[in-house]
C-alpha cells in the first residue's frame, strides 16, 4: 500500500474532515502537524498555490482543499463507503457537501464580531444557514443521509463540535433543541459515533486556542473597528 501523509493543525475542523473519513475507512496514515505560523517547506511544496492546510499525500502526490480531499478519499477506498449507492442519493449529498463549502463560513464571521449591527447580521445569517440544515437536510434523519455517518455529515462536523465554542466565547447560543430540535439531536448522535468521538480536539483547550486567536484579530483591528 502506498503511503499516506496527511498534514493538518490540530484546532482545524478541515483537518479533522479528513482524519474522520481516514479513520472511519480504516486507512492507515501519518499525521505531520504543521505550524501556520511559520509554513514548512513540505505545506509549501505540496500545496504552493494556497499555502494551507489540509494537504494529503498519496504515494507521494498531494491532493489538496479538505472536501476535494474526501472524494479522493472515497474513490479511492471504497470500503465503508461515504456515499450512498444510489446516484440521487450520492447527488444530495454531494449538495450538501457543497452547501457546506459556501455557507458554514458564516460561523466564522460572527466569531469574529464583538456586537452591534455586525454581530447580529453575522447571527442572521447563521441562524438561516442552521434552519436550512434543520429543514431541508436533515429533518427527521439521524444522519443527513439516514440512519449512518456520511459524507455531508463529516462537511458540517465544524457545527457540531466548533460552533459550540464560538457560541461560548461570542456569548450568544444558536443551536437549542427548541429551536432546532432535529440540529441539536444530530450534534449528540454526531459525536457519538466512536471514530468521531475519538477524534475530537480537547474542547478546553480549543476554547483557550481560540479565545487568544480572535482577541489578537479583534486588537489588531483597533478600536471603533
Amino acid at each position: 500500500m502506498e503511503v499516506v501523509k496527511l498534514i493538518g493543525t490540530w484546532p482545524s475542523p478541515f483537518s479533522y474532515r479528513v482524519i474522520w473519513a481516514l479513520k472511519l475507512k480504516g486507512i492507515p496514515y501519518e499525521y505531520i502537524e504543521e505550524d501556520l505560523s511559520n509554513k514548512s517547506p513540505m505545506l509549501l511544496q505540496y500545496n504552493p498555490l494556497h499555502k494551507k492546510i489540509p494537504v494529503l499525500v498519496h504515494g507521494g502526490k498531494p491532493i489538496c482543499e479538505s472536501a476535494v480531499i474526501l472524494q479522493y478519499i472515497e474513490d479511492v477506498w471504497p470500503q465503508n463507503p461515504l456515499l450512498p449507492n444510489d446516484p440521487h442519493e450520492r447527488a444530495v449529498a454531494r449538495f450538501w457537501v457543497h452547501f457546506a463549502e459556501n455557507k458554514v463560513r458564516c460561523i466564522w464571521r460572527l466569531f469574529r464580531t464583538t456586537g452591534g449591527e455586525e454581530q447580529e447580521k453575522a447571527k442572521k445569517e447563521s441562524m438561516e444557514m442552521l434552519r436550512a440544515l434543520e429543514e431541508h437536510g436533515l429533518r427527521d434523519k439521524k444522519f443527513f443521509g439516514g440512519d449512518k455517518i456520511g459524507i455531508a455529515d463529516i462537511a458540517f462536523g465544524q457545527v457540531a463540535h466548533w460552533l459550540e465554542m464560538i457560541e461560548d466565547l461570542v456569548g450568544v447560543k444558536l443551536i437549542e433543541a427548541h429551536t432546532f430540535p432535529h440540529l441539536h439531536a444530530w450534534t449528540k448522535n454526531f459525536k457519538q459515533v466512536p471514530i468521531i468521538k475519538e477524534n475530537l480536539p480537547d474542547f478546553g483547550e480549543m476554547l483557550m486556542y481560540f479565545k487568544k486567536a480572535r482577541d489578537n484579530f479583534l486588537a489588531s483591528r483597533g478600536p471603533g473597528m
